[in-house]
């Protein structure tokens, strides 16, 4: 699928497996029939490059975040920009949906996770711990914990209503650049440029 003019930051897959985003430092967001690879929609709006992307779970609308310090909500179908959030002082690194779409987390270089209202754009908590720049966030499938990754190679866990940190997981010896949880919320994953999968 070519039609990118920069680079290519990050990719997901619609939950039905129909459409797949894409993010690039060419500051669009684009959405393609993963089939035929035909373009479907291109979203402008970005003022710099963009650094993550992900679809809702129902496949109605797209996060993304930038270097612009800006997350973005879109209307996958339309390609309409729904919602503007700003609030990060620094790059934002990483995005996602709670499963149900109603929450959006992010993370930045300013060290912050920050949970927002995805309809309103409204920030409901700003998690604040790591010591230097988030590089990855993601809710857990009930939406009740978010894990994070860092530069300071730390990996924490967050309650995802109050804000509490929960756990601070140390051992990378180089930055946390990727975490997940299991489907069942029980494990965590973590890879770093310390070479080792957690």
């Amino acid at each position: 699928m070519d039609g990118h003019t920069e680079g290519v930051t990050s990719v997901a897959f619609s939950s039905d497996g129909s459409r797949i985003v894409s993010g690039s430092f060419d500051r669009s967001v684009r959405v393609w029939d993963a089939s035929t690879g035909q373009e479907l929609k291109v979203m402008d709006g970005h003022t710099e490059g963009v650094t993550s992307v992900a679809f809702s779970s129902d496949g109605s609308r797209i996060v993304s975040g930038s270097w612009d310090r800006s997350v973005r909500v879109w209307d996958a179908s339309t390609g309409q920009e729904l919602k503007v959030v700003d609030g990060h002082t620094g790059i934002v690194t990483s995005v996602a949906f709670s499963s149900d779409g109603s929450r959006i987390v992010s993370g930045s270089f300013d060290r912050s996770v920050r949970v927002w209202d995805a309809s309103t754009g409204q920030e409901l908590k700003v998690m604040d711990g790591h010591t230097e720049g988030v590089t990855s966030v993601a809710f857990s499938s009930d939406g009740s914990r978010i894990v994070s990754g860092s530069w300071d190679r730390s990996v924490r866990v967050w309650d995802a209503s109050t804000g509490q940190e929960l756990k601070v997981v140390d051992g990378h010896t180089g930055i946390v650049t990727s975490v997940a949880f299991s489907s069942d919320g029980s494990r965590i994953v973590s890879g770093s440029f310390d070479r080792s999968v957690r």
